[in-house]
Order: structure tokens, then sequence, then C-alpha cells
């Protein structure tokens, strides 16, 4: 069994997108996933499946799509891979506070970061399927612009 973490993308933000995490820990065990445990209201579920990545993401969007009534984007990453991710932060010796690791659902391409706007002092790195970004004078003060344009490079 493989364990995987998933992340639904705009759940429970800002009185948005509710999705109870008793009815997503539900709809996991009905999707047949073991030890499944969610994080606050936060979207995070942590479950093990024997089942390959792709499938576990598309049964998951499947049934959070019919729940919500739209599509809901979900990553999902082994914990070896968020492991990966946690250790391969470029932005390690700063504030943890001030560091963001964007998901993606496939590498980002030699384009991702062209066409930001409004781009100050924060720093921004490219990876294997994340962009990290490291906001300096915080993510609340911050002016950046169309990082859903990188994000979808």
């Amino acid at each position: 069994m493989t364990a995987y973490i998933d992340r639904l993308r705009a759940v429970n933000i800002g009185g948005t997108g509710k999705l109870p995490m008793t009815e997503l820990t539900a709809m996991c065990e009905e999707i047949g996933f073991h030890k499944v445990k969610t994080y606050i209201a936060s979207g995070n579920v942590l479950f093990t499946s024997d089942q390959p990545e792709m499938t576990v993401r598309a049964a998951l969007e499947s049934r959070v799509e019919t729940y919500a009534g739209k599509p809901v984007g979900i990553f999902v990453r082994t914990a070896a891979e968020m492991d990966a991710v946690r250790a391969a932060n470029p932005f390690s010796d700063q504030p943890g506070n001030r560091v963001v690791a964007i998901f993606l659902d496939a590498p980002p391409g030699p384009e991702a970061l062209t066409g930001l706007r409004h781009q100050t002092t924060e720093m921004l790195k490219p990876e294997i399927r994340e962009i990290y970004v490291y906001y300096a004078d915080g993510q609340g003060a911050s002016k950046l612009a169309d990082m859903a344009a990188a994000l979808n490079a």
C-alpha cells in the first residue's frame, strides 16, 4: 500500500467550497482508501491505497465533483514525494511562514514564470511539480499577480 496525501484546492477558504472533513473522510472510505485522516478544515487528506496515483486522483476528483457540483482541483503526492518536496525547499533558510510550495499537475515549463506582474521582493523557484515562493515581505503584503498564468504554463 502506498501512503498518499491529497490536497483539495480552494476548499473551505473564505466561506467558499464548503466540504466538512467528515464528508471528505466518508468519500475516501467509500472509494476504498484505507487509514483515512484529514487535517483540520483544510481539504488535506492522508490515506493509503494500492491504486496508482492517477487512479486515486481520478476517483477522488469524480467523487468530490459529484458532491460540490463543480470540478475541484486535487493534487496528489505520495508521502515520499512530500518528503522530497520538503527536502528540496530552496528557501529552507528563510522563515517558514514566508515560504510556500505551489503544487502543479505537471512539471512547470521553461515559460512558467514569464508574465508575472508586480513582483518585488518575492523569489520563485520552479522544481519537479512545484513552484516554491519566498515572500520576503509576507504573502499578505505581496502584489504578485498572474500566478494563475504561471501555474497553467
